[in-house]
C-alpha cells in the first residue's frame, strides 16, 4: 500500500496524517491551546512550520498568530510535540503517542518542575481568584472538615509562576524557559497594544496608565514569543531566551534546535557544561569513586 498524505483542518484543530499500510502517523495542533508562539516554528528542523499574522479588523483586538504546518516537509519527528510550551500539538502513531527523538535519545524531555507544598492548602486557596491564566488549576473541596484538594495540568502548563503569587506557599514552579524581554516604548506605534492582546499570561505584559504604552513583567513572562510573532515593528519588542530546563541528552541535533531557540552564545554555554561534566564523570570512574 503506498503511502497516502492527508491534511484536515476545522475550527478548532489542524491535523496530518500519513496512511502507511503497517501503521499511520498523525499530527493534531489544538488551535483553543495554541497561543500562536514561536517556539514549535523555531524547533522543527525540517522548516515545515510557519507563522502567518492575520488581517487585524477595525475595533477589535489583534489576533493570534495563525500556525501551519507543511505536509510536505513533515516527517513526524514529535520536536514540535516535546517543545510546544502550552501542549498544543500531539503526534501518534496508530492511536499512540509516539516521539520518535525521544526514543532514540537523541531530544531531551523537557522539565515542568511544578511541586505543590500540601501542608500549606487550607480552606483559604477555596478563595484564591483566577490561580491559574490558562485554568489549569483546579481546586476542590469534598468535605468542610478536609483540606481541599489542588490538581495541576502539568501537560499544558508553561510555569509561568503566576499560580505561585495566587496561592503564596503552596505552588513552587520553575520556569521552563528563561530569558529576557524589552519593549522599546519610543519605538511603538501610538496606541499599539498587539503584544498585549495575544499575550496568553494575564500579568506578564501591562499598559501603563501614565503612558498608554506596553510594558513587560518578567515574573510571569515564559518567553514564548508570542507578542514578538505579531509585533508590528520589529526593533520594538525583544526577546530572547536564554535556558530551557531539559533532561540531559547527548546529540548534535538537540544542539542545533537549541541554537535555533536561544543562541549560539548559550548553546556554546550548554556545551561547556556538558563537557565539564563528562570530564568529571571521566575522572571519577579513574579514581573509582561512585556517582553521587
Amino acid at each position: 500500500m503506498p503511502l497516502r498524505t492527508l491534511k484536515e483542518e476545522t475550527t478548532d484543530s489542524l491535523m496530518l496524517r500519513w496512511v502507511l499500510h503497517v501503521q499511520n502517523y498523525n499530527l493534531t495542533l489544538d488551535k483553543n491551546r495554541c497561543v500562536g508562539c514561536q517556539i514549535c516554528s523555531l524547533a522543527c528542523p525540517k522548516e515545515a512550520i510557519k507563522l502567518q499574522k492575520q488581517p487585524k479588523k477595525t475595533g477589535e483586538k489583534t489576533r493570534k498568530a495563525k500556525v501551519d504546518v507543511d505536509l510536505t516537509k513533515c516527517n513526524f519527528c514529535g520536536i514540535c510535540d516535546i517543545t510546544c510550551p502550552y501542549g498544543a500539538i500531539k503526534v501518534a502513531s496508530t492511536g499512540k503517542q509516539v516521539l520518535k527523538v525521544l526514543e532514540k535519545e537523541s531530544f531531551p524531555e523537557m522539565i515542568r518542575d511544578i511541586q505543590i507544598d500540601e501542608s500549606k492548602v487550607s480552606t483559604r486557596s477555596l478563595r484564591a481568584k483566577d490561580p491559574c491564566p490558562l485554568n489549569l488549576i483546579t481546586i476542590t473541596h469534598s468535605h468542610p472538615s478536609s483540606k481541599p484538594q489542588i490538581e495541576v495540568d502539568k501537560e499544558h502548563c508553561p510555569c509561568c509562576t503566576v499560580c505561585e503569587t495566587k496561592l503564596p506557599g503552596i505552588m513552587h514552579v520553575r520556569k521552563m524557559l528563561n530569558g529576557r524581554i524589552s519593549i522599546h516604548t519610543e519605538k511603538c506605534p501610538e496606541g499599539c497594544t498587539d503584544c498585549l492582546d495575544v499575550c496568553p499570561i494575564t500579568g506578564a505584559l501591562y499598559l501603563s496608565s501614565q503612558d498608554q504604552k506596553v510594558y513587560p513583567n518578567e515574573s510571569f513572562c515564559v518567553y514564548c514569543g508570542a507578542c514578538k510573532a505579531v509585533c508590528p515593528v520589529d526593533e520594538a519588542l525583544e526577546l530572547k531566551r536564554t535556558h530551557i530546563h531539559h533532561k540531559p541528552v547527548r546529540s548534535g541535533a538537540w544542539n542545533k534546535t537549541l541554537e535555533r531557540l536561544t543562541s549560539s552564545v548559550e548553546m556554546t554555554k550548554e556545551l561547556k557544561t556538558k563537557g565539564s561534566m563528562r570530564a568529571r564523570e571521566s575522572v571519577k570512574k579513574r579514581v573509582g569513586l561512585k556517582e553521587e
